[in-house]
């Protein structure tokens, strides 16, 4: 069994058959901590999976653990703004870290607009994976890329 990204507090899986298309990884990101949740094309279903520290040099070794295990085909990233959908403090970050994962990766990364992801996770009672999970529940529901 693969072992689990250094700091990250992950369930994990044997990796993906190969060419399995269908998982992508799901992330809320944060200055403190980001949320990973992983979800399937071919169930259309996210559930959470993970918060790793938002530590740079330690988040993209987790992260490169986590797309080694997991061998999505594609990762999906949440950007905030405010609720009229104007750019927010947070808005550039989440852009920043969606080039990076892509250019770290070489994987095609999708962004979703966050908004309204931590009301529907349960805003105050839920965990940074919780939102990464409805994040990528919605990028599903919208067609996953489609």
């Amino acid at each position: 069994m693969p072992e689990q990204a250094p700091g990250a507090i992950c369930s994990t899986r044997p990796a993906a058959p190969n060419g399995f298309q269908g998982l992508a990884l799901g992330f809320d990101y944060g200055t403190r901590r980001i949320g990973v949740a992983v979800g399937s094309r071919l169930t259309g279903a996210a559930r959470p999976l993970c918060v790793i520290g938002a530590d740079r040099k330690r988040q993209w070794n987790d992260i490169a653990a986590l797309v080694g295990t997991w061998q999505p085909a594609v990762l999906v990233v949440g950007v905030a703004r405010y609720p009229d959908g104007a750019a927010n403090p947070m808005t550039q970050r989440c852009e920043r870290f969606a080039r990076q994962l892509h250019g770290r990766t070489g994987l095609a990364v999708a962004r979703v607009d966050e908004r309204y992801s931590s009301a529907v996770a349960g805003a105050g009672r839920a965990s940074d994976q919780d939102a990464a999970a409805v994040i990528l529940q919605q990028w599903l529901d919208e067609g996953a890329g489609a």
